[in-house]
């Protein structure tokens, strides 16, 4: 069988996990099966082919990616050689940092107390909860 031939096409569960989107294969299938990745605008199935060229819509969590494929691998490498598999749009980078930036800010200033209770104050803690 011919290397080149195999290289054209790639399951997008496979593809997902060798760029190193999701940790394992079956996590991108489940994502892909859910929803959360778009291929060119279309919800598709996880057994979807997909080719060099192809726009990828990935929400993970809070954090959306949208990239462009470059390149096909079935084979989960370096973060390295993972990354030069696609291209993120300068937009979804921009979108990102904001976002990133916008939780940052909605997270209370001092939701950790300066110090641990002492003796005393453990004791009243105690004693508030068997109260309950």
């Amino acid at each position: 069988m011919n290397p080149a031939a195999t290289e054209e096409k790639i399951r997008l569960d496979k593809w997902l996990w060798a760029a190193r989107f999701f940790k394992t294969r079956s996590m991108a299938s489940q994502a892909v099966s859910g929803g959360h990745v778009h291929v060119n605008g279309s919800r598709v199935k996880p057994a979807r082919v997909v080719s060099v060229g192809d726009i990828l819509q990935i929400r993970r969590g809070l954090v959306e990616f949208e990239v462009t494929v470059l390149q096909l691998s079935g084979h989960r490498g370096p973060a390295v050689k993972a990354q030069a598999l696609y291209e993120e749009t300068g937009e979804s980078i921009k979108r990102r940092e904001r976002d990133a930036m916008e939780r940052s800010l909605q997270r209370p200033a001092d939701s950790m107390p300066d110090r641990r209770p002492d003796k005393r104050e453990r004791r009243k803690i105690r004693k508030f909860l068997r109260q309950e």
